[in-house]
């Protein structure tokens, strides 16, 4: 094999993992608070809490904007449930 494609493969390998990478509830709110903090809002106040969700709704708007996300994308099951009435 030639370095060049090892060279091509390892690249390959990298560039795959690090897209696994994801963040954890809790890392992802303190991203949140910092990139607050750095906009000079100081927490536990009106502003702090307006700054987390106007970043959250922005998030949940992206996700909305993908092309992969469709809720009806999934099979819906029904089951008719027949109720009969008691005998006297």
């Amino acid at each position: 094999m030639s370095m060049w494609r090892k060279i091509a493969i390892v690249a390959a390998l990298a560039a795959i993992s690090a897209g696994c990478t994801t963040m954890s509830a809790q890392d992802r709110r303190a991203a949140d608070e910092a990139k607050c903090r750095s906009y000079g809002f100081l927490k536990k106040n009106d502003a702090f809490a307006e700054c987390l969700q106007r970043i959250d709704l922005e998030r949940r708007a992206e996700l909305r904007a993908t092309p992969a996300f469709d809720p009806w994308d999934q099979p819906v099951f029904y089951r008719p449930i027949i109720i009969r009435p008691r005998p006297k």
